[in-house]
């Protein structure tokens, strides 16, 4: 074999593999963001591939769902299939939930509602803790006595009102 031959079978095996630039920017215009972006690939293709030269046009589509990666797939016979993972957007920093305003605090005299199907019983009582709206605390039933009313816990239904529900 000469040298001149072993050149061109190089060279002709050099122009069979697939053009990884290409591949590089079909991604970013199937993502709509280039490389290294958020909603573009990570990082490009890495150089060291060597994949066959894709006769028919290759076939881009998203991996599930949450579209963290893009399939790149070569339908020819004996094609290949890549997965290029897309650089997602960062979580939101973390809000601590807005606290409402408290609507009982603790000490407050407030009506005790027992309701059941058909019925409400109401009696005054005294908050043994604050909330707002929709909180269940701790409340007592008002007696002539200053700490000796059974405890039980109500939820708050608006300032000076909480609830007992009855199954």
């Amino acid at each position: 074999m000469s040298l001149s031959t072993i050149l061109m079978a190089l060279a002709a095996g050099g122009a069979t593999y697939a053009d990884l630039d290409a591949i590089d920017r079909q991604v970013a215009a199937f993502t709509g963001a280039p490389v290294g972006a958020v909603g573009g690939a990570i990082t490009p293709l890495d150089r060291r591939l060597r994949l066959q030269r894709c006769q028919s046009s290759l076939a881009l589509s998203w991996r599930g769902p949450s579209k963290d990666s893009v399939v790149v797939q070569c339908a020819d016979v004996g094609g290949w299939r890549l997965f290029v993972p897309v650089r997602s957007a960062p979580p939101p920093a973390f809000q601590p939930p807005v606290r409402e305003p408290d609507a009982v605090n603790r000490g407050d005299a407030l009506s005790i509602a027992v309701t059941g199907q058909g019925f409400t019983v109401s009696q005054p009582g005294e908050a043994l803790e604050s909330g707002p709206v929709g909180a269940w605390i701790r409340v007592r039933l008002a007696t002539g006595q200053r700490g000796r009313g059974e405890e039980m816990r109500a939820q708050i239904v608006r300032p000076g009102l909480v609830s007992v529900p009855l199954p």
